[in-house]
């Protein structure tokens, strides 16, 4: 088993620079996924006014959320925002937003303004719609630049929820697009994501990786050749950004690493 630290990703062919962190389980990565948003939050509103982060759905991000609840930080300059979404209302269990609500935002002081959530109980194109609308008054023109986006991966390599096969991953232009979803993973709902153009362009992608089911796929995506249409999370390659894999060791049993210098 791969013991915990920085390591480096050993591939045939490296794709794009990244660096991985191996921890014992899911409640060390939670921890440390939490200091990497303080530590960031805290360089970026030192010299900004404000803090840009798209949150992440899923179960692995779920105890991260809980952990930065009781983080003191400047919430009322911290905006959030979502990778992606389910179409179901605010309320349901398989919403992203309800997810982070119930484990973060409802047990800090931040202003209703300062969460840009995308709006799930509309029709999928309505609620894209509306959602690059929002970005495009936060960010003005130019493509969004987040601060940090948290992103996840499936056991069949999508993120976010651009998905295997499907047009979504050809988008050059919106920043934002609807996704109909009929097949696995599960719920079968229609979604809304970011691009990978509006991806591509954060300061700093970081990838929450956490079970045994996942140490396949995982070692596809970073030591496997690039098939983004089979592996849509190769794609994220920030133009000028940064990328970290917090996985933890279950999900890395089958990773070739060596310790980093």
């Amino acid at each position: 088993m791969v013991a915990g630290g920085d390591w480096a990703v050993l591939t045939r062919k490296m794709f794009h620079p990244q660096k991985i962190e191996v921890v014992p389980d899911l409640s060390f990565l939670a921890e440390r996924a939490a200091e990497e948003f303080i530590g960031l939050a805290d360089k970026v509103l030192r010299s900004q006014r404000r803090f840009s982060v798209a949150l992440a759905g899923g179960s692995t991000p779920r105890l991260m959320y809980a952990k930065l609840s009781q983080a003191h930080l400047r919430w009322d300059r911290v905006h959030f925002f979502w990778g992606d979404e389910r179409c179901v209302p605010s309320d349901h269990d398989d919403s992203n937003f309800h997810m982070a609500y119930q484990a973060l935002l409802k047990s800090i002081s931040i202003p209703s303004e300062n969460i840009h959530r995308i709006h799930g109980e509309l029709p999928a194109e309505q609620a894209a719609k509306n959602y690059e609308e929002d970005l495009r008054i936060f960010f003005g023109r130019s493509r969004p630049r987040f601060n940090l986006i948290l992103l996840g991966l499936g056991t069949d390599g999508h993120t976010a929820s651009l998905f295997p096969g499907t047009l979504e991953l050809g988008e050059k232009s919106n920043w934002v697009a609807p996704v109909i979803h009929r097949v696995p993973p599960a719920p079968p709902v229609d979604r809304v994501t970011l691009t990978l153009p509006v991806l591509n362009a954060a300061a700093n992608i970081l990838f929450l990786v956490s079970g045994g089911e996942k140490a396949i796929c995982l070692a596809q995506v970073l030591q496997g050749p690039f098939r983004q249409n089979m592996l849509p999370a190769q794609a994220v390659k920030p133009v000028k950004g940064n990328t970290i894999w917090l996985v933890d060791q279950p999900a890395a049993t089958m990773l070739l690493l060596r310790k980093q210098e």
